[in-house]
């Protein structure tokens, strides 16, 4: 299963609909943690998330909005008993912060801290950007292999079938039939979450070709001259990331207090976000990963 859990839409404030930041992403066999806020452990009861499922939990920084939920998600993993590693990924700098963050929790669990401060793959297919924000910020970046699926009637023609399929499939070719004369490419599935920054290249290089783009939308376009003050995106800007990009789904997050309705910032997002879907999130939304890209289609 692929899907993305909305566990908090909130920035600075929450509102009395609103929770502080908090994404799951349910990806396979792993559950990827971005950004938990205060009060991430409840909307993990409400969303019906439970803590044994999270393998990896992401900070992109450590603004109190996206980490200040991690004493508690990390308590709770301890009280269910939760036996299996737990990494932790976290801009260097904010090293002294996540350690007293995680101090608070106590022991408990097999947590693994993964502190980074440069660009590059921190765990297999998953890559973190630097963004421009006021502290040291990442995004992050999930990345399927491209592959190939097997065609039934391609097989069954080339007289294959049981064990000789999967030797197949481990060594490209068996006798005279290659891999590539009975299956067709099956394109990988991006994931990026690009969250507090200004526009930069590196939201720009998180975005290109992802199937679902998780950012920030702090503020309207009216609103600019704030997000430049804060470091932040405009819901425009958003959506011309999605657009530059060729994403195929936006979600929008991470609303200032001062915008009780979101629909007209998902309204100036999809004026500029190309062929994408734009949804402007709320908690507990959930969103499954679009289907594949059709063989041969572009990434943009």
């Amino acid at each position: 299963m692929r899907e993305l859990i909305v566990l908090g839409t909130a920035s600075q404030v929450p509102t009395r609909t609103r929770n502080h930041n908090g994404y799951l992403l349910r990806w396979d066999g792993e559950g990827l943690l971005f950004d938990p806020g205060e009060g991430t452990q409840r909307q993990m009861i409400h969303a019906g998330v439970a803590a044994s499922s999270i393998t990896r939990i992401c900070l992109t920084h450590v603004h109190g909005d996206h980490c200040f939920g991690l004493p508690g998600v990390l308590a709770r993993m301890a009280v269910d008993g939760v036996a299996h590693p737990v990494h932790l990924h976290f801009p260097a700098s904010g090293e002294e912060v996540v350690r007293a963050l995680v101090g608070l929790a106590g022991p408990g669990i097999d947590l693994r801290l993964v502190p980074h401060g440069a660009p590059g793959e921190v765990a297999d297919g998953l890559a973190v950007v630097p963004l421009h924000h006021r502290v040291e910020t990442y995004g992050y970046r999930l990345t399927e292999p491209d592959g190939r699926t097997l065609v039934p009637e391609r097989l069954a023609a080339a007289g294959l079938s049981g064990p000789a399929v999967g030797r197949l499939q481990r060594e490209g070719r068996v006798g005279a039939v290659r891999l590539e004369d009975v299956s067709v490419p099956r394109p990988g599935q991006r994931f990026a979450l690009v969250m507090d920054t200004a526009p930069c290249p590196g939201a720009e290089e998180l975005a290109e070709g992802t199937d679902l783009l998780v950012t920030e939308c702090t503020f309207a376009d009216e609103d600019a001259d704030l997000a430049a003050a804060y470091r932040h995106l405009t819901a425009g800007q958003a959506g011309a990331l999605a657009g530059r990009g060729a994403a195929r789904t936006l979600v929008l997050t991470h609303f200032s207090a001062r915008y009780p309705d979101t629909t007209g910032l998902a309204a100036q997002a999809r004026a500029r976000a190309g062929r994408a879907t734009v949804l402007a999130a709320a908690d507990l939304d959930r969103v499954a990963l679009p289907r594949r890209r059709a063989v041969g289609a572009g990434r943009g």
